[in-house]
Parts: C-alpha cells; structure tokens; sequence
C-alpha cells in the first residue's frame, strides 16, 4: 500500500508580510546610507573644530598656567578671567585698533579690486599676463609679506624712504616705529595683500552678468556710471556679500602679519585682539586671559557668519 503525503501550498501571508516590510527596510537603508556618508564629516568637525571650542570656552573660567600642563591642576575661578580682561584698558584699545583695522582693510579692498574687476573686464592685450601678476601678493605667505614690507618701511634704510628722500622732504617717515603712522601703514599692508582675493572674486562676478543688460542700457542712453549703478552693482550683490563678510572673517583675527610689522607695537599703537591673545597666552602664559579674548573674536565671526547665511538666504528667496 503507498502512502502519499500531500504537501500544502505554501502561505502567501509571508510573500506579502516580506512585502510590506521591503519598503521599510529600504527606507532603513538609505537612511544609514546618508549618514554614513555625513558621519566622516560630522566626526571631523567635532574633533578638529567643536572640541577646541568647547575646550577654550572651559578655559576661559579656569586658572590655567604652565604649571597645568604638569600638574593637570586647572581651578575653576568663576568669571574673574573675564573681568580682568574687560578691566584692561589694553583690551579696549585692541578692540578699537582691530575694528579700524577691519574696517580700513575691508574698504581699500573691496574698492581697489572692484575697480581692478572692471578694468579687467574689457579685451585688451597681456590681460592675463597682468591679472596672473596681480595675483602674486595673495600666493606669498603672509609672514614673508611682512617681513618684506617691514624692510620696505624701515625709517632709516627702507626702499620707501630712500624713494621719498630723492624727490625731496619726507624720506625719513617713521611708518612702522611712530604711533600715529603705525596703524595705518600696517592696514595699507593688509590691503596690499587683500587685494587679488577681492579681484578674483568679483571679476568672476562681473564674468557673469549678462552683456545683454548692458546693450539694454545703451540703447536707454544710460551712461557708463549709470550702466555700474543700475546693472553692476545689483547683480554683485551676492558677490559682494560673500567678499565683504569672508574678508572680514579673515582679517578680524590676523596676527602673523602684525607681528611680522610691529609686534603689536609702537606703544600697543598696532594691538589688535589677536595679537592680544597671542600675548596673553605664549608672552605673559596667562592662557585664560588669552582663552577669553579668543573667545571675543569667536563671538564677534559667529555673529558675521549669522548675518552671512541671513544674507545668503534673503537672497536665495
């Protein structure tokens, strides 16, 4: 006698529960997909970026000398770091000297390399040639611009003075060692090296206007200054965002270029928030008094990152 054994067909309850998991399951994946392509970057931000800051923020509350770095020994003293700092008269005459030095260098900036936009704009013969040679001061390290200039402005051997001194009185300014002239022989140095970021940025602005708006404003007879108000001027205006707050990010904090010049001198007459800090820290080793000021220039970028992204977005809008 055979025995046939029967099988039952199988269920289609799991086919359909495997259905109605498969979209979740893929939902699943690219979601661990995205973050395992952000998470290399999220991790390189926190190490190299969130914990220094957290770090020198912790700092600027803490008695924080040598004697750490051996100890491990770094008290918490409240807000006395702070208020020292902000008793300083010394900390009140850097932060007028960086805001002019901010303000001076972003200007002579931004104009001169407008004005060199627009006149690299037009087809004319070695235009690159002179653009490429433009951009020399931009490629050579900071710290070697000021040594160079230093030896330019030197009171009694500088090229300059020796210039001045053949066409008559003058050839022995004191631009780099007299309080008065300090300041501003340093900003005409920033600017000096300022100047081709500024160009590079809003010649390629000025490259994508279209010519059409031009002839558009010929044929309504505007002049060449109209022509610049009229369609220039607002269609660089992201341009213009983007170099003026990127500058000052860039300039608010220099302190390579100042000590190379003045080391903060004559007379703190070139003390700039950043020179400060460096003093506070690797001069005086009072790293809570340099974690405090450095946290002021952080504060004082964050709020023109902010008005960066605000402007960014107004505009996108």
């Amino acid at each position: 006698m055979t025995t046939s054994t029967v099988t039952a067909p199988p269920s289609d309850a799991a086919p359909r529960k495997d259905a109605a998991q498969d979209p979740a399951r893929a939902r699943l994946r690219r979601r661990l997909a995205r973050w395992g392509f952000v998470a290399p970057a999220v991790l390189f931000m926190l190490l190299f970026f969130g914990y220094p800051l957290v770090r020198n923020v912790v700092m600027s509350f803490q008695h924080y000398t040598p004697k750490t770095f051996f100890t491990g020994e770094a008290p918490f003293n409240g807000a006395d770091n702070w208020s020292s700092v902000f008793q300083d008269a010394l900390f009140g005459k850097a932060l007028w000297h960086t805001l002019v030095f901010t303000a001076g260098s972003l200007l002579g900036q931004f104009c001169i390399g407008l004005a060199l936009a627009v006149f690299f704009n037009r087809r004319f013969p070695l235009n690159g040639v002179l653009r490429s040679l433009i951009l020399l001061p931009w490629l050579v390290p900071m710290v070697v611009s000021g040594i160079v200039w230093r030896r330019i402005l030197d009171q009694d051997t500088g090229v300059l003075n020796t210039f001045l001194d053949t066409l008559g009185p003058g050839g022995h300014t004191p631009w780099l060692t007299s309080p008065g002239m300090a300041l501003l022989s340093v900003i005409l140095v920033n600017i000096w090296i300022g100047i081709p970021f500024n160009l590079v940025i809003l010649y390629g602005g000025l490259q994508e206007i279209p010519k059409e708006l031009y002839e558009a404003a010929s044929l309504d007879g505007a002049s060449a200054w109209r022509a610049f108000r009229s369609v220039t001027l607002p269609m660089l205006k992201p341009v213009i965002t983007v170099v003026l707050v990127l500058g000052f990010m860039s300039t608010v904090k220099i302190l390579d270029l100042i000590l190379a010049l003045t080391d903060g001198g004559p007379a703190d007459a070139t003390q700039t928030l950043g020179t400060l800090t460096y003093q506070n820290s690797f001069v005086e080793l009072d790293f809570g008094a340099g974690a405090v000021v450095g946290n002021v220039l952080i504060l004082i970028s964050a709020v023109f990152a902010v008005f960066y992204l605000r402007a960014n977005r107004t505009e996108g809008k």
